[in-house]
């Protein structure tokens, strides 16, 4: 279902491969000032894809923009999706709207008739 929802196999393609270690923040190699990125710009974007990390733009000092490569964008993206359709079944759950297996065949069956029905 989550394929058909959100695309095939978002976010599941190979690229680098991030543990927690290696995601930790590194302040001295993730956050450049704006005047760096547009000095490197062409370097830093062919750099993004081995990154494993976003990059912080500051301006004045202060955080201003994330950069990061599309993989990392798609999977940051997907894991958000999904954990948001997780909490929409749930809440759906909670509220009761929800329909057991031997419900949802009986349901089926019945559209399934109905539609050789209105064929003949």
């Amino acid at each position: 279902m989550s394929k058909i929802a959100f695309g095939a196999r978002a976010g599941e393609r190979t690229g680098p491969t991030y543990t927690a270690s290696t995601r930790s923040f590194q302040v001295a190699e993730d956050i450049i000032p704006i005047a760096e990125l547009k000095s490197r710009l062409s370097e830093i974007v062919r750099g993004l894809e081995q990154r494993p990390r976003p990059l912080v733009i500051t301006l004045n000092g202060k955080p201003a923009a994330v950069v990061m490569s599309p993989h990392e964008y798609d999977r940051i993206t997907y894991q958000a999706r999904f954990l948001l359709s997780i909490e929409r079944g749930l809440a759906d759950v909670d509220a009761g709207r929800v329909i057991d297996d031997d419900e949802l065949g009986r349901r089926l069956q019945a559209g399934r008739a109905s539609r050789r029905r209105k064929k003949r």
